[in-house]
């Protein structure tokens, strides 16, 4: 036999029977299914939201634990930012979709594709063996077309790595996104002969505010038709109020620009100031002179007065529902679709949170695998049956109008809207606050009140 031909077949059997042809892939295997625990950081919902989900991510990756923790809100942000400073942060965490800015040097980016260790049958056998695979993730098209519009515009961003623009990144994903929906006790409106909810912000809502609302002889209020007009004690103040804004015409950002106090170009010829409008509405209700009049700052928080039953209409989201249930389980109170403005688009505004994956963690593409395999339809509507709130998902919409506790959150997301609020969310909201405040206290300066709250909001967002 010829010698070359011997070598080479001596040489073949030696890399056969050693296992060396397959020890690259073999080894890159092994570490891949080596154990690993994702720390998992979030508030509002108890462990049990996830478990079924993580048990079957876990039948699929066996090698991987998630160690849940729930935070109260309160103490949520300081632990994070704490924890992430001191490198014993999590490796997956929540932020609130007006955060994403806020935390976006915090946030490793969902990669293209993601390689990891599967658990596969072979043809022939029942025992599952390891696998490499490598698949794409969900790009920013996709977002589009499985998540209302909202989404794309909160959790894709151009982002600077290394002094270039990367962009198109995706910082987050939702289970659930929320929307600002108009609560009514159905007793007071039964009272008022008040037979449905009012749809929009007009004289019937305005007609309808004053037969709900009550002085005494004082003319101090007893009873209030509505939760509109000042921020310290309604809750959400901010929320309502930018969004009567956007109902309005007005933009609230434009070029990172806060500009919810100047005419849009398209009203420029009409001279009609949609942000001053809406403040204007909004705080008329706090003015004793107003036909509206029935708030004011030493009445009860919103909420704690809609459960004692003392105001007919106050604006709240989803969440909500379980905590008045719990105080007042008796209470006769309806959920209806947020009013609109007569004759122009419908706008309603989004709440939520997004699940992320720290750009400190050790392990992103297990992360953003998690994050992935979580928010699609089949994990997401064991999510949404635990927590009863609303989807994020196009596809389950229509499902969830069935649900009467969740039709009209359901029937609002497609036209639901958010605003980039910068990097302190909180100062920003701090200062619409004092603006509708200083609207209240000074009437007949209300335009200069909304260019100065505008340029104290400017300073927050930069």
């Amino acid at each position: 036999m010829n010698k070359k031909i011997v070598a080479f077949f001596l040489l073949f059997t030696f890399l056969i029977t050693s296992g060396f042809g397959c020890k690259t892939v073999s080894t890159k295997t092994q570490k891949a299914m080596e154990p690993i625990t994702l720390e998992y950081w979030r508030v509002f919902d108890d462990g049990d939201a996830f478990q079924e989900i993580i048990e079957k991510y876990k039948q699929i990756h066996p090698n991987i634990s998630i160690n849940y923790r729930k935070f109260r809100i309160e103490e949520y942000e300081k632990e994070l930012i704490e924890a992430m400073a001191e490198d014993r942060g999590p490796d997956l965490f929540a932020v609130h979709n007006t955060w994403v800015k806020k935390y976006e040097n915090k946030i490793s980016p969902l990669p293209a594709e993601i390689s990891m260790a599967y658990q596969v049958k072979k043809a022939g056998s029942d025992t599952p063996v390891p696998e490499m695979k490598t698949t794409a993730s969900i790009t920013a098209g996709d977002i589009q077309r499985l998540f209302p519009d909202v989404v794309a515009k909160d959790v894709v961003h151009d982002i600077t790595v290394k002094d270039e623009i990367v962009k198109n990144q995706i910082l987050g994903l939702p289970l659930s996104v929320d929307t600002l929906a108009l609560f009514y006790n159905k007793d007071l409106f039964n009272a008022a002969g008040i037979a449905t909810p009012p749809q929009f912000w007009d004289q019937v809502f305005q007609d309808n505010v004053k037969k709900l609302s009550k002085q005494n002889p004082k003319r101090e209020i007893i009873k209030s038709g509505v939760a509109l007009g000042a921020s310290k004690n309604i809750q959400r103040y901010s929320d309502v109020l930018t969004l009567l804004m956007m109902q309005n015409g007005s933009k609230i950002l434009e070029d990172g620009r806060i500009v919810f106090h100047a005419i849009p170009e398209n009203l420029s010829a009409t001279g009609y100031n949609p942000g001053l409008g809406a403040l204007v509405f909004f705080t008329d209700f706090s003015n004793p002179t107003k036909y509206v009049y029935s708030w004011n700052d030493t009445l009860s928080d919103s909420l704690d007065m809609f459960i004692s039953g003392n105001l007919a209409m106050t604006f709240a989201y989803s969440y909500d529902l379980a905590t008045i249930q719990a105080r007042a389980p008796k209470m006769n109170f309806g959920v209806a679709k947020i009013p609109q403005i007569a004759n122009n688009p419908e706008v309603n505004f989004a709440n939520y949170w997004l699940e992320t994956v720290s750009k400190k963690s050790k392990y992103p593409n297990e992360a953003w695998d998690f994050i992935q395999f979580a928010t699609k339809e089949e994990q997401a509507k064991l999510y949404l049956a635990k927590t009863n709130k609303p989807t994020a998902l196009r596809s389950l919409i229509e499902e969830q109008k069935k649900d009467p506790n969740l039709i009209h959150f359901a029937e609002q997301i497609l036209t639901a809207k958010s605003w980039y609020q910068g990097k302190n969310p909180q100062a920003a909201e701090k200062a619409i606050g004092e603006m509708i405040d200083n609207a209240v206290k000074n009437y007949e300066q209300i335009q200069e009140v909304l260019e100065f709250g505008a340029n104290q909001v400017q300073q927050t967002i930069q």
